[in-house]
């Protein structure tokens, strides 16, 4: 029986291994990204706001949890805050907020936090289950006095990919979800720095790519369309990944 997500992924590779020069149209995107907005409806319709991702035991921790992506970001800032254990790093909530913040990571230690074991699901083909621990981000959004007229989360981060930070987004739907919290830990321990130390997002019902690492800012936003390219995600820019990427 194919799954939901493996139909998508083998239907998504005959798109790429047999389209290119169809998917190169103008015509062709517009209809793909029609489809990403229908699926994006869809799940909005079917899927409960609060419904949670698989969580799993202790004994379904994967011995290694792999790196992808960046595994050191070449900013010097970076260098200097992780030759010092992170003590000088501060996470700054802004944008459509009332009250910016800038957290640094023993407060942000200090916060309530969540505990759970996931799976991680790669773009790439690859899985792997981890044990995170972090605060839940809507806690934060609120106390920061979230704007009515905000309608995005966006995550800015140190790492660059020529020349540019990393960046991703999501809804309010995705960014307020009981699973999605900052992860300072893995497996209980402080974040390894290829795992996206000191602070990763984990928003536990989207790809991996969405999840991102070596956090600087979250700002709240109204509209994507003066980020980054204007499809709300680096990748999402440059290689025309999905930016709904639901699992």
């Amino acid at each position: 029986m194919v799954s939901r997500r493996n139909a998508l992924t083998i239907g998504g590779g005959l798109l790429v291994a047999g389209c290119d020069r169809i998917a190169a149209t103008r015509t062709a995107q517009h209809g793909f990204k029609g489809a990403e907005d229908l699926t994006y409806r869809v799940s909005r319709l079917l899927t409960a706001r609060d419904a949670l991702a698989p969580q799993f035991t202790g004994a379904d921790v994967s011995p290694i949890f792999r790196s992808n992506g960046t595994a050191m970001p070449r900013s010097p800032e970076y260098a200097r805050l992780a030759a010092a254990n992170f003590a000088g790093w501060r996470l700054h909530v802004g944008g459509l907020v009332s009250r910016p913040l800038a957290i640094s990571l023993e407060s942000l230690k200090a916060l309530p936090q969540r505990t759970q074991i996931t799976r991680h699901d790669c773009v790439e083909g690859w899985s792997a289950i981890g044990q995170w621990t972090g605060p839940v981000l809507g806690p934060i959004l609120q106390f920061a006095g979230l704007s009515s007229t905000a309608r995005y989360i966006v995550f800015h981060c140190y790492d660059d990919f020529g020349g540019t930070q990393y960046y991703e987004s999501v809804d309010l739907v995705d960014a307020f979800h009981p699973q999605t919290i900052l992860a300072w830990a893995l497996n209980g321990r402080p974040l390894p720095v290829p795992n996206g130390a000191p602070v990763r997002l984990r928003i536990e019902r989207q790809l991996g790519y969405k999840h991102a690492k070596y956090l600087r800012a979250v700002e709240a936003v109204a509209s994507l369309d003066q980020v980054g390219g204007g499809k709300g995600g680096y990748w999402e820019d440059v290689a025309d990944y999905a930016w709904f990427a639901g699992i």
